[in-house]
């Protein structure tokens, strides 16, 4: 795909609608920059963009100097992503507060889960966690362990491991859920997920979940609340 083709690119975009993207089904898109691809789960704009994305960077690739006017978050997923502030492993989450910058590369090579553009702008926040060091991990519902990431009145955001043949009662989402499958697999009673599925349910959904071989997940909720 060239750059031109992101013009007024429109993937997923209606945020009250449900998504499901298989994202190992999907190509590697260049960037603009030389050893930098992508591939898109949802995106609204050009090449500065509202987006989900994975991003996979080749080993010694870096991307220019760049702001974040609404924000950043990422997960690394694979290698170790670098830039002024520190080399993040896999299992780092990330999260780069609305008027941040910075120069981000890969040393070694690196796959990213990575949103833009999808913060408060009032928040200010910087979070570095480490979602491999098991000391924060929390017991939540039977068959779930939680680790919280960030909270506010807009936004709850965890990593969620759920045992094999974990079962929850049905649970509402005013708010709306977003959910990436890092490992294992999960069902609803709209589809089952496997290992790189990232699902967007819209708010005012009530979810039925269960894994039967377990799972490790990314998880956002209440960020597609309408806005009032």
């Amino acid at each position: 795909m060239d750059n031109k083709d992101l013009i007024r690119m429109q993937i997923h975009a209606d945020l009250t609608k449900r998504a499901e993207v298989n994202s190992n089904q999907l190509d590697w898109a260049a960037s603009p920059m030389a050893g930098v691809e992508r591939r898109m789960l949802e995106r609204d704009g050009e090449e500065v963009a509202r987006a989900t994305s994975l991003v996979r960077y080749a080993p010694g690739s870096a991307f220019s100097a760049h702001a974040h006017e609404l924000g950043e978050e990422f997960l690394v997923l694979d290698g170790v992503f670098s830039d002024e502030t520190g080399d993040f492993a896999k299992g780092m989450y990330v999260r780069n507060p609305p008027g941040s910058s910075h120069t981000p590369s890969s040393e070694p090579g690196a796959i990213i889960l990575v949103k833009l553009r999808q913060m408060d702008p009032a928040d200010d926040t910087f979070v570095r966690v480490d979602t491999s060091d098991a000391a924060g991990w929390q017991d939540s519902r039977a068959g779930e362990k939680i680790l919280p990431l960030f909270h506010s009145s807009l936004e709850d955001v965890t990593m969620c491991e759920w045992a094999p043949g974990a079962a929850f009662d049905p649970l509402p989402l005013p708010g709306g859920a977003e959910y990436f499958v890092v490992s294992g697999s999960f069902s609803d009673e709209s589809g089952h997920y496997k290992e790189g599925t990232w699902l967007r349910i819209p708010a005012g959904t009530t979810q039925t979940i269960r894994s039967d071989a377990g799972a490790r997940i990314f998880r956002k909720c209440g960020h597609l609340a309408p806005k009032k």
